[in-house]
């Protein structure tokens, strides 16, 4: 993780160069803003990458004498059978749907997204699933 943080730094000082190019060569207000809050994101990301990578075991991206079996294991637990994305994908689609054909349509994609989300936290919660 740590040389992940260092990448993330690195882009945010390139990222912040391009923005102070960009705002002083086209005096353009909206991408100049959308460059520097850029820059914040990935000072963030960034330092939340470094922070943790005190924390934590060093992995195998760390040691650059490893080789690409040396991260290879279990990433974790994906669901095989899980109906809650394709729900969340339609409720998505309406959603930003609605930014073109009108606002209207929000109410009736925010409930099938908050069903989607309901259902993908408390899938094993209950049912034949509940012992995972």
């Amino acid at each position: 993780m740590k040389i992940q943080g260092k990448m993330f730094m690195w882009l945010s000082v390139f990222v912040l160069a391009m923005a102070v190019v960009y705002g002083v060569w086209s005096k353009e207000p909206a991408g100049t803003t959308a460059l520097f809050l850029a820059f914040g994101l990935c000072i963030m990301i960034g330092f939340y990458l470094g922070f943790t990578a005190k924390r934590v075991d060093a992995g195998a991206q760390d040691n650059k004498e490893a080789d690409v079996a040396d991260d290879a294991g279990e990433v974790g637990f994906f669901s095989p059978h899980s109906w809650q994305p394709l729900s969340l994908g339609i409720g998505g689609a309406l959603a930003f749907l609605s930014v073109a054909i009108g606002w209207w349509l929000m109410y009736f994609s925010l409930p099938i997204i908050l069903i989607g989300v309901w259902g993908w936290v408390f899938e094993y919660y209950r049912g034949e699933n509940r012992t995972q």
